[in-house]
């Protein structure tokens, strides 16, 4: 059996998203995951993976820290000596992928978003550049969440060996079931994701003053990870907003929302989204690359402008005058959609041809 290590900063984004390509790797392979934490850690022990604690500071910039994690990987490979490793994510991309090329081990490496990065200018962006080439030019194959993403390596001259395209992580269809579209007579619009501003939060805030009733409500599922807390409870107390707080299993939410809302700057290719159309929900999402592979306007959902809240407020206004039957319909296409393009089982197939390729295995 051959050694496989991935390097990821977050358990659960890996068992929630990338777990069936971590169950087919194991089929052949031992498998060594290093993770900061311990969310899903029995989940994936209980599976076979060899679990390698490391601290990451995920959006933090301190050099002192980020040499202590390539010391790290460096200590790490020349351990375990794996035949791939497998890198998510911009830390383990970058120090990981540098590690892996200069031991000369095969690796690949998932470009899941590139957030803010680019928009620097000046040293900063010359620095984000250069470590990025480091990172990326050996790697046996770079796969990208959507053309935006790829086109901005290319602009900037980052590239490995070969590069792929997949639909993000594609979806869990049996996961995510089709859901029958809600019967009452309310409409609830869902924020799904990180509470932070680069999610949209202050747009969505700004619907939520304009057109809460006490027939129209605004949830909010997920934690806060920028200091927002204190607004949120205000607002909560004022009737505004509820929190739903931070679940692992989002299906059942998904389920109860009338349209789920995706207001990000940045994305990927996003995750609630996907999840979301999958249960058979409109979507009112952020007219971005990672968000307009995933919708059709006027079809399954609604898009608008990141970052101004007044077009968030007309797409929704869009929503409410529709009657009921036009928002099942609008579910039910969304759904169709996931079964025809972002099916999971296809991207994980895409990255299995890439570890036979490498591996010299027949798939």
């Amino acid at each position: 059996m051959g050694r496989v290590l991935v390097l990821t900063n977050s358990s659960g984004g890996l068992y929630d998203f990338r777990n069936e390509f971590v169950k087919a790797l194991l089929e052949e392979n031992q498998v060594f995951i290093s993770m900061p934490d311990d969310t899903k850690e029995k989940e994936l022990m209980e599976e076979g993976c060899q679990i390698i604690k490391t601290s990451i500071n995920r959006r933090g910039i301190n050099p002192i820290e980020d040499l202590k994690l390539y010391r790290t990987y460096r200590n790490m490979m020349k351990e375990l000596e794996p035949d791939l490793v497998v890198t998510y994510t911009i830390k383990p991309n970058i120090y990981g992928g540098f590690c892996a090329g200069r031991r000369k081990i095969p690796y690949i490496s998932t470009i899941t978003g590139l957030g803010g990065a680019f928009d620097r200018t000046g040293l900063l962006l010359q620095l984000i550049i250069h470590m990025y080439r480091a990172g990326m030019k050996k790697a046996s194959c770079v796969f990208f969440q959507n053309e935006e993403n790829k086109g901005i390596f290319q602009k900037f001259g980052i590239h490995g060996k070969k590069e792929k395209l997949v639909m993000g992580s594609g979806v869990n269809l049996e996961r995510h079931v089709y859901e029958p579209y809600p019967e009452h007579d309310e409409t609830h619009f869902l924020f799904v994701g990180r509470v932070m501003k680069e999610r949209g939060i202050l747009e969505f805030i700004e619907a939520a003053k304009k057109l809460h009733s006490d027939k129209i409500h605004f949830d909010i599922l997920g934690y806060c990870d920028e200091d927002y807390q204190s607004l949120l409870d205000e607002l909560e107390q004022q009737g505004i907003i509820h929190q739903l707080g931070f679940h692992t299993e989002v299906h059942p939410y998904l389920a109860d929302a009338s349209a789920i809302v995706i207001a990000s700057f940045h994305e990927g290719m996003s995750n609630a989204l996907i999840e979301a159309a999958a249960t058979g929900r409109p979507v009112i999402a952020s007219n971005i690359s990672g968000c307009l592979e995933a919708f059709e306007e006027g079809k399954t959902g609604f898009g608008f402008t990141p970052g101004k809240p007044e077009e968030l407020i007309q797409s929704m206004e869009k929503f409410l005058e529709l009657p009921y039957e036009k928002r099942a319909e609008m579910g039910q296409a969304a759904r169709k959609k996931m079964e025809k393009e972002f099916d999971r089982k296809l991207v994980t197939a895409s990255y299995m041809d890439e570890v036979h390729r490498i591996l010299g295995k027949k798939g």
